[in-house]
Parts: C-alpha cells; sequence; structure tokens
C-alpha cells in the first residue's frame, strides 16, 4: 500500500508540473497570438456559487487578472477597506499559497496557504514566515488583517480556489505578492519545501500587475541563482573530474618519486565530498547540522591538502624557485581575498523588518475548514 500511495504522489507531481508548464505554454502562445493576453481570462467567467460560500461566490464589482503560470487572482474591494480575494490555480497535490510581504521578499511575509489532505480534507490556514526552513515557517501565526469571515478552500475539478477577506485601514495599492507551490502534502500542518516561487508586484487600485516588476524572484535573486548554478559547475568540474584525473594520472603515468600519501587521501576525500550531496538530509532535518560540519570541514581540509601537495610538487620536481614564487603569490593572493571576504561577512549587518509602517496590522486569526 505504502509503495502504490509513493508511485501515485510521483505521478501527480509530475502531473502538477506537466499541467502548468501547459498553463504557460497557452498562455504565451495566447499573448503572440493577439488575444486578451491570456487564455485565463476565459476562466473569470466561472460560476464560483456552486463551490464557494457567501462572500467569497458573489464579488461585487470583481476583478480578474491573472498573475502567474496557473495563478488567477478574482477580487473586490469595498470603500471601507475590506478586500475579499479568491485565489485559484491548476491543482492535483501538495500545497499552494499566496504570501503578502512589505519588500518582495519571503523573510517576515504572512502568507496564506491551502491544500487537501490524505483524507480528502481542505486545510487553509496562515503562516509566518520567520526563515528559510520549513521549521521556521510558523503555522497561526501572521500580521495579515483577517476579518471574521472564515477563510475558505474548495476544489473544483482541477482547480483549487483560496478564500480569504482581509480589512485594511487604507485603500491597498501596490503590494509585493509571493506566490509559491509545491507537489508534497504537509504533515501536521508543517510546509515542505516549495517547488517554485515567484513575486510579483500587484496594483489592487488598478488592478493589474506592475510590469517593471512582475515575476521578480524575491527568494533568490538572478544574481545569486547564477552564482549557486556556477559554484554548482566549478564544484563537479573541480572535485568530480579535475582533482581524481590529476591524482589517477600521478598514480599510473609517473615513473618515478613515488610520493603518493596525500594524493590518495585527497582522492578518496574528494569522491567522498561528491557522494555526499546525494546523502544530504532535508534542511529541517536533525542530522543536517552534522553534515554540515562533515561537509564543511572535509572540504577545507580537501584544499589545505591540495595546496600541500601542490608545494611538495615543485619540491620534488626542483622545478626552481620562479615556480615557488608564482604559486606563493598565486596562495597569498586567495588567503587575503578569504579573510577580507569572511570579514565582511561577519560585520555585514543582519536584514530586519521594518515594523515602523507596516503595510498591514496584526492580526493572528487563523482557520482551518473542511470541504
Amino acid at each position: 500500500m505504502e509503495g502504490r500511495w509513493r508511485a501515485a504522489a510521483g505521478l501527480s507531481k509530475w502531473a502538477f508540473l506537466l499541467a502548468s508548464l501547459m498553463s504557460y505554454i497557452a498562455s504565451d502562445v495566447a499573448a503572440e497570438e493577439g488575444g486578451d493576453g491570456d487564455g485565463r481570462k476565459g476562466l473569470c467567467s466561472t460560476d464560483l456559487t456552486t463551490f464557494l460560500p457567501f462572500p467569497y461566490s458573489n464579488l461585487p464589482n470583481m476583478v480578474c487578472q491573472p498573475l502567474w503560470n496557473s495563478y488567477l487572482l478574482r477580487y473586490s474591494q469595498s470603500k471601507d477597506n475590506e478586500i475579499t480575494i479568491v485565489l485559484s490555480t491548476i491543482y492535483t497535490s501538495g500545497w499552494v499559497g499566496i504570501g503578502f510581504s512589505r519588500d518582495g521578499k519571503m523573510l517576515n511575509s504572512s502568507c496564506i496557504v491551502g491544500w487537501v489532505n490524505q483524507e480528502g480534507q481542505g486545510r487553509i490556514k496562515q503562516y509566518h514566515i520567520k526563515g528559510f526552513t520549513p521549521g521556521e515557517i510558523k503555522a497561526d501565526r501572521g500580521e495579515l488583517p483577517l476579518t471574521n469571515v472564515p477563510p475558505y478552500v474548495a476544489v473544483q475539478g482541477a482547480t483549487i480556489y483560496l478564500s480569504f477577506q482581509l480589512k485594511f485601514n487604507t485603500t491597498l495599492k501596490t503590494q509585493p505578492l509571493l506566490l509559491a507551490f509545491s507537489t508534497k502534502t504537509p504533515h501536521h500542518h508543517r510546509l515542505t519545501v516549495h517547488e517554485d516561487k515567484t513575486t510579483i508586484y500587484f496594483d489592487f487600485s488598478q488592478g493589474k500587475a506592475d510590469d517593471s516588476s512582475s515575476g521578480v524572484d524575491s527568494y533568490s535573486s538572478p544574481g545569486i541563482l547564477k552564482d549557486r548554478r556556477s559554484h554548482g559547475t566549478l564544484a563537479v568540474l573541480g572535485w568530480g573530474f579535475f582533482l581524481p584525473t590529476g591524482a589517477i594520472l600521478a598514480r599510473y603515468l609517473s615513473r618515478k618519486d613515488k610520493v603518493w600519501g596525500i594524493g590518495i587521501f585527497l582522492l578518496l576525500i574528494t569522491v567522498l565530498q561528491v557522494v555526499a550531496f546525494f546523502t544530504r538530509p532535508s534542511s529541517d532535518s536533525k542530522y543536517r547540522r552534522y553534515w554540515n560540519w562533515y561537509h564543511n570541514w572535509v572540504g577545507r581540509i580537501c584544499l589545505f591538502l591540495g595546496a600541500v601537495n601542490i608545494l611538495l610538487g615543485i619540491h620534488i620536481a626542483d622545478a626552481g624557485q620562479a615556480w615557488k614564487i608564482g604559486y606563493g603569490f598565486l596562495l597569498g593572493f586567495l588567503l587575503v581575498t578569504v579573510v577580507v571576504l569572511e570579514a565582511l561577512l561577519r560585520l555585514r549587518p543582519s536584514a530586519e523588518a521594518d515594523n515602523k509602517h507596516p503595510p498591514f496590522s496584526i492580526n493572528s486569526i487563523d482557520r482551518e475548514i473542511s470541504l
């Protein structure tokens, strides 16, 4: 039974990703053909009265706008700054969420998340994002000014609807919205890591997204994403190819001066570093701390022994003073760079949320309902 459940969960994950991809492609085609800019606009005419309770089923002067992938935002804003929101998207499993942020970043934002559990019951809760690991995403907390109207979640066909009502002190205008989803169902209301996400700056007074900032990734900027890819590429080439290749060449193609101890040891721990990637526990696992210690210190030992191995090689080969000075200069430059960067990292002030003028008041009212 457990194997069947895992297989079904895997199929649901791929079905969700495929459906989202097809929706994204279809929206691009519609835009290129000069239609209404997005095929999802046709979904705005869906009759909500058949599966959503009042007031979510009846939105006066409703604004309906596509946001991202298959996400569709419906809302109605009254004169007393009360806004009723219905967010819909394609759904097969896992959770979907929308967050309100002060600065467009995930940290310290408040989110509404909905899902259907393994018993087929709908769940919708508010979460406060205090950090980047699942353990730091707190359920039943947040600063969204929810009204006394209970939030509601419903699944109609292949679409999930998250409905909630907020009341602000002033008219809600441009607001950074965080959109994210995961195909893994929360366990005991604990969210799993998102599989995709974005940030959109939406002007609720005009009923449209800010084109200049729509789709900005607040979780990891393009520069950071590029750095991570570069780091991964260099790690694979350096630890997974060049170091093992160098050790193999030195072991089997050399004819004299058989000083292999450091090289063989380096080859061993280099392979262990690569293998450790596949055994890395999740970020909120109790074993992650020990894995981090192992990964960091073995990496440092590799770098240190690599430098020692090069110095020994230059000495044994009697390469001359020029090689020693050249490598010494390179090694000194790298050490100075590391010291400076480490000092800057430790002196960098920690990011603090701007609590002086929050865009929404604190209200921790949360609801949990069943379909």
